[in-house]
């Protein structure tokens, strides 16, 4: 199904990269330049409520006063929601320090699901961990203690994080993969959720109306899959080219509503004028509100096309 009718809420920044909307309707991102910005529900006021210095990609609200940042740069941090000091929970785990602290999902009780994306390559050279299919990925796990333990290494690009709605399972995407993998919590079993996507899955997250929402943020790029099997000296050669010489992400994007027993509920696809590089989800009572890596606006559009 294509997407109906999508309004465009501008940011004064480049690349809000995720959303996560608190009870009131308000709406929070981050941008390029470190801060932390706080829409009103008709997106026509902006507050700063925070910088981390960093790059914040995935935000997730915790408990009753506080937004969790994953910054690819700082680590797993949190700010206050009515704005203040950065606080710093974790910068590595398990003897390594996060190169590319990426996106999260809160439990109920505290416990913190996220993900590192490569033990190679940061943020500022996202593209190449694709290229060389790295398979540094993790998922870890911070307990309300502080204490942090590895669920999922070994991952292509590990990326977006989301609980099951009853929290049986957490469901990290695969970017490098093109798939969805998921943990079943009580015994540590692993299994496919969604796989073969026609797209880049990045963030997902679970909605108000309990489905996990996948991303898509551009069409499988038929040059890449050729570069991916060439020799390891010719793919360290393309990644030295200038970025606009090497294969390009697309102006398609889409999004999955996915149910927990992994049958798709809602589907949409194509362009959206003035919008593209979806990479943040979050769907909240009935309205879909959408992040960008490479746009300047928050885009909103009913779940009912």
């Amino acid at each position: 199904m294509e997407f109906g009718e999508v309004t465009l809420y501008p940011v004064n920044g480049h690349g809000p990269e995720d959303v996560v909307v608190d009870g009131e309707g308000r709406i929070y991102t981050g941008v390029d330049d470190g801060r932390i910005l706080r829409l009103s529900p008709d997106g026509q006021h902006i507050d700063v409520i925070a910088d981390t210095g960093g790059r914040p990609l995935g935000l997730e609200l915790y408990g009753e006063d506080e937004l969790l940042i994953c910054d690819a740069r700082a680590g797993l941090l949190v700010v206050p929601l009515a704005g203040g000091a950065v606080s710093t929970l974790a910068t590595s785990a398990l003897g390594l320090d996060f190169v590319f602290c990426n996106n999260a999902a809160v439990a109920s009780d505290g416990t913190i699901y996220f993900t590192d994306s490569s033990r190679r390559f940061g943020i500022d050279n996202w593209r190449d961990d694709l290229i060389e299919q790295t398979a540094g990925g993790r998922l870890l796990r911070r307990s309300p203690d502080g204490s942090i333990d590895l669920l999922l290494d070994g991952l292509q690009f590990a990326n977006g994080v989301a609980l099951a709605p009853d929290e049986s399972f957490v469901a990290v995407a695969e970017t490098g993969a093109f798939s969805v993998s998921r943990v079943w919590l009580a015994d540590g079993r692993t299994d496919v959720f969604v796989d073969d996507l026609w797209g880049f899955p990045d963030n997902i997250s679970t909605g108000t109306d309990g489905l996990i929402w996948i991303t898509q943020a551009s069409p499988r790029v038929a040059a890449l899959d050729v570069v991916r099997r060439l020799p390891a000296f010719v793919r360290a050669a393309i990644r030295r080219l200038p970025e606009s010489l090497q294969p390009s992400p697309g102006r398609e994007v889409g999004v999955l509503g996915v149910a927990a027993d992994g049958k798709v509920a809602r589907e949409f696809r194509g362009e959206i004028p003035g919008f593209h590089m979806l990479v943040g989800v979050r769907e909240w009572r009935g309205q879909l509100y959408f992040g960008s890596l490479e746009e300047s606006a928050i885009a909103v559009t009913p779940t009912i096309g």
